[in-house]
């Protein structure tokens, strides 16, 4: 079925659109798999082609964009509100609408999912994030995401609440070591942080966990 549906979409390119912009799209739309897939999940536009630029790929994001299919989501330099005020507009992270698509989008086999598999460990990071910014969205919240200049650590999500900023970290697995939130921490001193990954709900002195299927109530928290 999530096949039939990559099909349809892409017929749906064709369809209203074509020649340059036709290929562009495309490429956009193909390329988020690998591009959550990287550690630094910053969307590179050289990895679509050798020399590309963000200029030339605007028209193909936007479009994108307004049609549903892609979420954006954007860099902050400094983690203070309001987060608009500090948005990096070069650097953002590029999402599917849909977690189940994006799996199909990657061809990634039903067993590696229901079963587990070793080899399979690091992409499901990828769809772990796409999943709590599914949920986010849904939310209505409009996250950012924050990474240190010339360090390959990355917040997933900062989120903006009625009183404060929010840092939040999607993990996969029970394994809940965070050197990028530890980094965060350093630097801005949160009054709290949100974690979110398979552990149970705990509130520590510092850090806040929540299993990711309840991820939201993490909209209790930042109100």
């Amino acid at each position: 079925i999530h096949q039939a549906i990559l099909a349809a979409y892409d017929a749906d390119f064709a369809k209203h659109a074509s020649g340059a912009l036709l290929a562009k799209i495309r490429l956009l739309w193909n390329s988020i798999p690998s591009q959550l897939a990287k550690e630094n999940k910053k969307f590179v536009y050289t990895a679509l082609r050798p020399g590309a630029r963000a200029r030339e790929y605007e028209v193909a994001l936007q479009w994108l964009d307004d049609a549903g299919m892609i979420r954006q989501v954007c860099g902050v330099s400094t983690p203070k509100m309001p987060l608009k005020a500090y948005e990096e507009f070069g650097a953002f992270k590029l999402y599917a609408h849909d977690v189940g698509l994006v799996a199909a989008l990657a061809s990634l086999p039903q067993q590696a999912l229901l079963e587990g598999n070793a080899i399979f460990t690091h992409f499901k990071g990828a769809l772990t994030e796409q999943y709590v910014l599914q949920e986010l969205t849904a939310m209505g919240m409009s996250p950012f995401y924050w990474s240190p200049d010339n360090v390959r650590a990355e917040v997933e999500f900062v989120l903006q609440g009625a009183t404060g900023v929010y840092p939040l970290e999607a993990k996969a697995e029970r394994n809940l070591k965070a050197k990028s939130l530890k980094s965060y921490q350093d630097r801005f001193h949160p009054s709290v942080c949100l974690r979110t990954s398979m552990a149970k709900r705990t509130d520590g002195e510092s850090i806040h966990d929540y299993p990711l299927y309840a991820i939201e109530t993490v909209a209790d928290e930042i109100v």
